[in-house]
């Protein structure tokens, strides 16, 4: 799996999620329970991951969503 967006705002990790859940496309969120015991203070943000098969698909749905600074480099 693959890191597409990493954030702590939890509003742009449900947008990006609904967007891909539109698409169909399988994802999974990574660190969500460190982010909650380290305090919220930001320092893990949440990692928003998808299959490898699927980053192409997924980054185009994103970016057509509004999302593309929010991506991960390639």
């Amino acid at each position: 799996m693959i890191a597409i967006i990493k954030t702590n705002n939890p509003v742009t990790l449900s947008f990006a999620q609904a967007v891909l859940r539109d698409g169909d496309i399988e994802f999974f969120v990574a660190d969500t329970h460190v982010s909650i015991l380290e305090g919220s203070i930001g320092a893990i943000p949440r990692r928003l991951m998808v299959l490898e098969d699927d980053e192409g698909d997924a980054r185009e749905a994103l970016a057509g969503a509004g999302l593309e600074k929010e991506l991960q480099p390639v």
